[in-house]
């Protein structure tokens, strides 16, 4: 169960990364775009992490 929360956060989180760029006018394949991508996907297993932690799983 860990790893699907940490995957579901991974994914919203650079998904929502990636999305950033587009909310000011530019490109969802910019170099921005692909970098906050990277950072929220970290950003979203960190608090995948601590969310499964915190509800007992790891």
């Amino acid at each position: 169960m860990s790893k699907t929360i940490i995957g579901i956060g991974m994914f919203l989180g650079s998904t929502i990364g990636s999305y950033i760029p587009a909310l000011w006018g530019g490109s969802l394949l910019s170099f921005t775009s692909i970098f906050l991508g990277v950072i929220g996907g970290f950003v979203g297993i960190w608090l995948g992490y601590r969310v499964s932690k915190h509800l007992g799983f790891i």
